[in-house]
């Protein structure tokens, strides 16, 4: 066994190997594999080996399509055929709702390149009579997907590594990683086989590597213990049957190719050929979470009992969607791990706190995505970035200072129970809910507030009826205008019109100071620093000058900075801007302290015209009538003042783009402050608002949003903030971001939609010759201007405004035309009116 590599695989499944084939494809000639049992023991050997594109991210569908392309290709690299059956995926609906979702879904693939055909049920009768199709609304067909051998595909994989230069090596377990400057050190253990079981001998190695990727699958917990961290990857059972032959669809067979793939999704399972008999693989309620804290050594390539009475109705279901199933005996059973996370995507990218070490885990649909997470991460291993922005399935998305055991788990089982219940883009699921609980939540929800959970924290979607005030609004929910717009509506026309307070407790703030820190934050982030007492709006870029993250900085002195950037991304950020911060100190840059004090800090916005009004009556100061105008109080300043008994510092900023403040308060003050805020509001009709309304005004600003038009596949340039980047100095990022020049550009669109839908984000945007030109990345509705909205990118040239484009809403094209940015109060006048 070699002792120095550049990169260490941990795990031998199919994610594994495909890590280590890629890495060795990119160029890196140092590989090796350790699998502590067997290729394929673990969750691989039992899957059922589906290639679903279907994934409402827009990430994943790159990874999937990767994948299902990618597999093709491997039997003529490797001489050995992968198994790859392209039967086509056929996946149905029962309801109207069903097919919006499919029509949403659609978007997100149009932009993706992903084919797909749109079948109605006489469509889907005539090519398959086995199907009983007269309660189906219709279906979406992918016809260039199917199922694969999952064995086959993962000694493909590995024998292709191996040919690039990649050591496998067998029965060697993981037993300690240790960091030491520039590398790890890390403790294997050789396995033996004794009495069935895998057991630790005494041969023992260290293996100095670079770099370390874990895709250890069901031993995830394990993997975290060891390296001290926390992981929200943990298995939950899924079980599926085998059928014995259908004489049906034997007969079928004679003068038919293989059957597609079929999903009947709300039955909630999904069907497919096997040997003249089906699988049915149900996603059923109340499937349990396994291996919490470990894997028992006893366990290897095994099963858990079946549970059919867990299954029945989706059994039973089968039977009436099959017809020719009813009479077909059972042939075997498979019930085994499979690994999840609370939102069901994977956990792929840097470990939380750690260098050089990648986690490639909790993949719930292992099979599909381990060719293109394989690809993708190594991109990010090898040339710092992948191509796609992978922010979405980074595993810092998952906090690690109030994630549990117990959370993860519950988490996981309501993933997998949802995997077919509908995928509303409005979705909130109820799962451990409450948990994290900004100090008024209770008086919010008896105000009837809806939420939504971002990081953990309850903050409210919208306000509906106080009289019937209820946390978890499911019937509210639609993909096109759901119960909530009208709420929102109201609650946007009030910051317009009047005055509107948003609860904001929930963004991530740090706190970075000492003798480093200006000169450390200058070469963080590509826009100027403030001045003491001024507010700034930068960005932090990656190595290839594209938008790690956004920050909003306030100066609270020479080398006092607060930093406030997105809730959903605390963790994210945080764990980026420390690492910088220890370069800069190791590089020999003066100390830098970085501190999370989001829970110390809770955050009122207050907006619109009558906002200074509501403040001034709450203002203690010798002369009160003054502290907020624009001579003491200009935009884009800090202040700290007294309202009432309660110290604030506040920022004249608006996410909303008009007259605001926000209050950021001591979070052991916000109950009263929230209180007074609520009198002194009463006379000016203040009414509570939701992130949703906020999401809107935002649009009607351009205000950029990360993860939506920030991310690491565009530059802050390319994203239309040239104003916010500062070309006169060194930092992070700006050599990349320069050469790369503009390969897209952001915009504002007004858009002419359907009269009971908005776009949501994700729809793909066409010119008017039908030459589809670019996608949106935010959608909604604009109370300023009657009309839907949305940002997005499109090609250079087509940014323009009075420019006109068509977007692909619900199946439909519908007329959109660019705007100026900023098209509500270009000018900046509202935000600064005096007073």
């Amino acid at each position: 066994m070699k002792t120095e590599v550049k990169a260490l695989v941990v795990g031998g499944g199919a994610v594994g190997t495909s890590i280590a084939y890629h890495l060795a494809r990119a160029g890196w000639q140092d590989v090796m594999l350790l699998e502590r049992d067997e290729l394929t023991s673990g969750s691989t050997w039992h899957a059922a080996g589906l290639l679903p594109y279907f994934n409402m991210s827009y990430a994943t569908t790159h990874i999937h399509d990767y994948s299902i392309k990618f597999y093709k290709t491997l039997e003529e690299e490797t001489g050995l055929n992968a198994g790859f059956f392209v039967v086509g995926n056929l996946r149905m609906a029962q309801t109207e709702a069903r097919m919006d979702e499919y029509r949403l879904y659609a978007a997100t693939a149009e932009t993706c390149d992903v084919p797909f055909e749109w079948m109605t049920p006489d469509q889907i009768k005539a090519r398959w009579p086995l199907i009983r199709t007269d309660d189906l609304k219709g279906a979406i067909f992918h016809p260039t997907d199917g199922y694969i051998n999952p064995a086959d595909v993962t000694m493909a994989m590995a024998k292709g590594a191996r040919q690039r230069g990649v050591l496998i090596e067998r029965r060697w377990q993981v037993d300690g990683y240790a960091w030491a400057g520039d590398h790890w050190d890390v403790t294997v253990t050789k396995m033996v086989e004794k009495g069935g079981n895998l057991v630790p001998s005494d041969e023992t190695q260290v293996i100095r590597a670079e770099h370390v990727v874990t895709a250890t699958g069901n031993h995830s917990q394990r993997t975290a213990r060891l390296l001290g961290i926390k992981m929200p990857a943990i298995p939950v059972e899924h079980q599926y049957i085998v059928t014995e032959p259908d004489p049906a669809l034997v007969e079928w067979r004679k003068t038919n190719d293989q059957h597609p793939v079929i999903r009947d999704a709300d039955a909630k399972w999904y069907v497919r050929e096997e040997r003249g008999g089906w699988i049915l693989g149900p996603y059923e309620r109340n499937a349990p979470a396994r291996f919490e804290y470990s894997v028992p050594d006893s366990f290897r390539a095994d099963l858990f009992p079946l549970d059919l009475e867990r299954i029945e109705e989706e059994y039973m279901s089968m039977i009436h969607r099959l017809p020719s199933s009813e009479t077909v005996g059972l042939k075997d059973d498979f019930n085994g791990p499979i690994c999840y996370t609370p939102d069901g995507n994977p956990l792929i990218g840097p470990a939380p706190g750690l260098r050089n070490m990648w986690l490639a885990e909790g993949f719930s649909f292992g099979i599909t995505a381990a060719g293109g997470a394989g690809h993708y991460l190594a991109q990010m291993m090898v040339e710092g970035e992948a191509e796609i922005d992978m922010a979405s399935l980074d595993p810092k998305r998952f906090a690690q200072d109030w994630m549990t055991t117990e959370y993860a788990a519950r988490k996981n089982e309501e993933a997998y129970e949802h995997v077919f219940i509908l995928h509303h883009p409005d979705e909130e699921r109820p799962a451990c809910r409450p948990l994290r609980t900004a100090p008024n939540y209770l008086k919010q929800k008896a105000m009837g507030a809806q939420f939504g959970c971002v990081n953990g924290w309850e903050r409210p979607n919208y306000y509906g009826s106080k009289d019937a005030p209820e946390s978890f609004d499911h019937d509210a929910r639609s993909f096109r205008r759901g119960g909530w717009w009208q709420h929102a509506v109201d609650e946007a026309k009030a910051i317009r019109e009047g005055v509107g307070l948003i609860d904001a407790t929930a963004f991530a703030k740090h706190a970075v100071t000492g003798p480093g820190s200006a000169e450390f934050l200058s070469g963080f982030t590509c826009n100027k620093l403030p001045n003491v007492g001024r507010i700034n709006l930068t960005y932090a870029l990656t190595e290839k000058g594209t938008v790690r993250t956004e920050y909003t900085i306030v100066r609270r002195g020479e080398r006092d900075f607060y930093l406030v950037s997105a809730g959903a991304w605390a963790a994210y950020d945080g764990d980026f801007l420390r690492k910088a911060a220890e370069d800069f100190m190791a590089a020999g840059g003066a100390h830098v302290s970085v501190q999370d004090i989001t829970t110390q800090w809770g955050v009122f916005a207050i907006a619109g015209p009558k906002s200074r009004a509501v403040l001034n009556a709450l203002v203690k100061d010798a002369d009160p009538a003054t502290v907020l105008s624009n001579k003491r109080f200009p935009w884009l300043s800090m202040r700290n003042i007294e309202l009432g008994m309660v110290p604030v510092m506040a920022l004249r900023v608006a996410y909303t783009g008009e007259l605001g403040w926000e209050l950021h308060h001591p979070i052991e003050m916000s109950s009263h402050l929230w209180d007074r805020l609520m009198e002194a509001g009463e006379a000016h009709g203040l009414r509570l608002v939701g992130a949703r309304a906020q999401n809107w005004l935002r649009l009607e600003k351009s205000y950029r949003a990360f993860g939506h038009e920030l991310g690491r596949d565009a530059t802050p340039l390319e994203a239309g903030l040239d104003r916010f980047v500062d070309c006169t100095r060194p930092y992070a990022g700006k050599p990349a971001m320069l050469e790369t020049g503009i390969r897209s550009k952001c915009c504002t669109l007004l858009i002419d939609g359907p009269a009971d839908c908005d776009p949501w984000g994700r729809e793909a945007l066409y010119a008017e010759d039908g030459t589809r030109v670019g996608r949106l990345t935010s959608g909604g509705y604009s109370v300023a201007f009657g009309r839907s909205i949305g940002m997005g990118y499109v090609r250079p040239g087509l940014a323009k405004p009075g420019t006109r484009l068509k977007v692909r809403m619900m199946d439909a094209l519908w007329d959109a035309e660019v705007t100026e940015d900023s098209p509500y109060d270009p000018k900046n006048e509202t935000i600064r009116v005096d007073g």
